[in-house]
């Protein structure tokens, strides 16, 4: 904005009012909440949950801290707190604290007031200047967090080392008339934690000694993980005890919520052939994450973030687009078989307990697929062990079609329409058309390698891969073969 006060003496005759950071969230947080405006933007599933406690937190002014697993907007979060702030505010230029222009805390900046005047420069910081952030490790020093004495900047001004002006002032100091974000916080050395304490309650810093009793005017917030969090953690009680607000984040609690921040979050608007993907496929990527956060294989502590599913929507759309490049073909719809081409994007998303390390993460995101999918099968098809054993059976057509030799091999490389041919044995379509009412019209194949996944995961079929993708032949005929694997983790 060119009409902004440049000087001193414009902005006190532009009426400008200094606020603290607290005063300035609240009110604009006040007038959002009036307006009935979306309070955060792009954050799903937590409106009636975490938001809550965030409101509450920002209208008593109170530092606070977001505990969860990894994965659960925890960071997005906290730097979506930087919407509360002005667009811009005035500031002393030349003045390592972003000094307000009418209330000076630095000794640079009651200098530069004492020398300039009514002209005195100011200019102006963005909302997004005004956030930092420091993810906490071990080795962070009091030096990155709080500041040290700078001996070449003393000898480069021909200030003593006693001089106020000869510190180097930490990340936090400069964060002042805005937001400072540590992430993992019980990870900070106890001895940084203690430095902590005096920003938090007198809002002042000590420097190798020095009382520097300026007045710090800034938010402090923080995520954490709850196991790290408790009394067996690292977090040091005086500091805990400081920290006014603890809201407890949250995995999806919901399909519609966890299909919705997926989509939201993938990249999957690309160039090139068409994919289409299933509603159905969408579904099933959030039953890959919520059997993981289930799973006997996977360490629950540490949880299975979001970042999952985003990847695994990224890497089937990516399978269905490397095979329309393959065959030619301008469209390309995602299929259960991609599903398991696509498993080095749960592998590395997903930490092991010593059963699942034992199985290996190849086998084990397998596994969490098939799983999946029976959780999926299972709320669309009848039981099969629940069917008559006579020819009025749902599934008799298909079990006499695998009970007299017969195979089916899902080949991902196949386009649609040879895919869904090479799937045609006797019931199959008809069990989709009966059961999958909703499923779109050209997800034909998917439906069939469903019906088929659904039936392994209940021990009916038995399923092995291949080399074009996975083959179901007939559980019975496979128990008397060398190398059976009943457990299903090699396929």
């Amino acid at each position: 904005m060119s009409d902004r006060p440049s000087t001193l003496r414009d902005l006190e005759a532009s009426g400008y009012r200094s606020r603290t950071v607290r005063q300035e969230m609240r009110e604009n947080l006040v007038a959002r909440l009036r307006s009935g405006d979306d309070l955060f933007p792009g954050i799903i599933g937590f409106e009636d949950s975490v938001e809550p406690g965030i409101v509450n937190a920002l209208l008593a002014g109170h530092d606070l801290i977001l505990l969860g697993l990894r994965g659960q907007a925890k960071t997005r979060l906290l730097r979506a707190l930087t919407s509360f702030l002005d667009p811009e505010i005035p500031y002393i230029v030349g003045t390592p604290l972003r000094d307000d222009p009418l209330a000076p805390v630095s000794p640079e900046g009651r200098r530069l007031v004492m020398e300039h005047g009514d002209d005195l420069p100011i200019a102006w910081l963005a909302r997004d200047e005004r956030y930092q952030e420091k993810l906490a490790t071990p080795d962070v020093s009091m030096a990155d967090l709080i500041g040290d004495i700078d001996p070449i900047k003393a000898a480069a001004r021909g200030h003593s080392l006693l001089d106020e002006e000869a510190i180097a002032y930490g990340i936090i100091p400069r964060a002042n008339r805005g937001l400072f974000a540590i992430n993992e916080l019980p990870d900070l050395s106890p001895r940084i934690q203690v430095a902590l304490l005096n920003v938090m309650e007198e809002r002042d810093v000590q420097i190798r000694g020095f009382p520097v009793r300026f007045p710090l005017d800034l938010m402090l917030v923080f995520s954490a993980n709850p196991e790290d969090y408790t009394k067996r953690g690292n977090l040091i009680t005086p500091l805990r005890d400081r920290i006014a607000a603890q809201v407890h984040t949250h995995y999806p609690r919901s399909l519609e919520d966890g299909m919705r921040i997926t989509s939201q979050e993938a990249w999957t608007d690309r160039d090139g052939p068409r994919v289409i993907v299933p509603r159905i496929a969408h579904e099933l990527i959030e039953e890959v994450a919520n059997v993981a956060r289930a799973s006997e294989w996977v360490d629950q502590s540490s949880g299975v973030s979001a970042r999952l599913t985003i990847s695994l929507l990224e890497a089937v759309v990516s399978n269905a687009e490397r095979r329309a490049y393959c065959t030619g073909a301008d469209t390309a719809v995602v299929r259960l078989s991609d599903f398991f081409r696509a498993t080095s994007a749960i592998t590395g998303k997903i930490e092991l307990v010593f059963e699942g390390e034992r199985e290996g993460p190849e086998k084990v995101a397998t596994a969490l697929v098939g799983k999946a999918a029976a959780c999926v099968f299972d709320r669309r098809f009848p039981d099969f062990f629940s069917q008559p054993d006579d020819e009025g059976s749902t599934y008799a057509s298909l079990a006499d079609h695998f009970k007299r030799g017969g195979e089916a091999v899902c080949d991902d490389g196949l386009e649609d329409g040879e895919a869904s041919a090479e799937l045609g044995m006797p019931g199959l379509t008809e069990l989709v058309e009966r059961y999958l009412g909703d499923l779109e019209p050209e997800a034909t194949v998917f439906g069939k390698e469903l019906v088929l996944e659904g039936l392994h995961q209940h021990s009916v079929l038995a399923r092995e891969q291949a080399e074009h993708g996975p083959r179901y032949s007939d559980m019975v005929s496979r128990m008397f073969e060398d190398n059976f694997d009943p457990t299903g983790l090699n396929g």
